[in-house]
């Protein structure tokens, strides 16, 4: 009772008008304007027409703060996000906050530059007390996850995953969509493949690859070209399809990891006066807005972000409210978009 009070007092302060003057104004109980106030609870269209005609009238905002003490839950959830400059996890962090505050759940945002300082970011979101941690592009070390679940905070892993943590996970099914590669370049009568790879340790890049190399193999290939673009960057890919398409035995079809790394070697094979997709297929992964535009019209492997993004956080509400449930991994399929930078069968 004293906790109900102290939230009243703290609402009166700060707006001048509590739920109980809300209450008796607009002539429903205090139980009512809470529900008004409170995502996704129920309460009929009249009831909420007039708690918010007397809130209005009164000036009553509710003190979230308040709220989150009596509740211990904060209503925020914490985005680690490592490579702002990619417009694909951009797109993954708008989709996230859009359908997190519809859920009435607000995002905090915090910057990692490598995997290694996630382990430093973390401690900070655990500090504000967010309800739970959703991770893109990052792994988790097997420590950190376990203090994580030790402070009742679930942690999503988005198109990552690390085995033998506590950490869920809802990743694209990379190895299906790079063996959908490998079959459309080989059914479009390619011989001489190659790979650019992203980030050595990354579970996405070992899916792809392996995924990629692996159908290969099924279909009487043995031999085939890696190179390393090291990170996800449109440099990265200009400089290892150089050092391919410079061989004397360059490759006549290139699956990249990434879109970003797909448009450099693209835009390497013009300078070079490769003819694409004539002598040189092309293909990407990720299906970034500039994929489509005129000038690359990159064929690339669509990621579905929106599935993806609901998916986690359908997992992360789960995980919320059932602290003790079994860790989840979840795989999304993919589809491959045709257009014109790649010479592919018709399967």
């Amino acid at each position: 009772m004293a906790q109900k009070d102290k939230s009243s007092t703290d609402e009166t302060r700060l707006s001048g008008a509590s739920q109980i003057d809300v209450a008796r104004l607009a002539g429903v109980s205090q139980a009512a304007v809470s529900r008004t106030f409170t995502p996704g609870a129920s309460v009929s269209a009249d009831t909420r027409a007039k708690v918010l005609a007397a809130a209005q009238q009164l000036g009553y905002r509710p003190n979230v703060i308040a709220r989150s003490l009596i509740k211990h839950s904060t209503n925020i959830i914490g985005i680690v996000i490592v490579r702002f400059w990619n417009p694909f996890y951009w797109r993954v962090f708008k989709e996230f906050t859009q359908k997190l505050q519809d859920l009435g759940y607000w995002t905090l945002l915090l910057n990692a530059s490598h995997d290694q300082e996630v382990e430093d970011t973390l401690p900070m979101a655990l500090q504000y007390q967010v309800d739970g941690i959703i991770i893109t592009s990052a792994t988790l070390s097997s420590r950190m996850a376990d203090e994580c679940v030790r402070t009742g905070t679930p942690v999503i892993l988005f198109n990552r995953y690390v085995l033998g943590t506590r950490a869920h996970a809802v990743c694209c099914d990379n190895v299906s969509a790079a063996r959908m590669v490998a079959d459309a370049l080989l059914d479009g009568g390619h011989e001489r493949l190659a790979y650019i790879a992203g980030e050595a340790g990354s579970s996405t890049n070992r899916d792809r690859e392996q995924g990629f190399t692996q159908r290969l193999q099924e279909r009487g290939y043995t031999s085939w070209l890696c190179e390393s673009g090291n990170e996800y960057t449109y440099e990265s890919g200009y400089a290892a399809a150089k050092r391919l398409l410079q061989r004397d035995d360059p490759p006549d079809a290139i699956f990249c990891f990434s879109d970003l790394i797909a448009m450099g070697t693209l835009d390497l094979a013009r300078e070079l006066g490769v003819k694409v997709p004539e002598d040189l297929s092309i293909i990407g992964f990720d299906d970034i807005a500039m994929a489509g535009w005129p000038s690359y019209s990159l064929t690339t492997v669509r990621q579905p972000i929106g599935r993806m993004v609901d998916t986690a956080i359908e997992t992360l509400m789960t995980a919320i409210e059932t602290p003790d449930i079994e860790t989840v991994m979840k795989w999304i399929p993919a589809e491959l978009v045709k257009r014109t930078s790649a010479r592919l069968g018709d399967r």
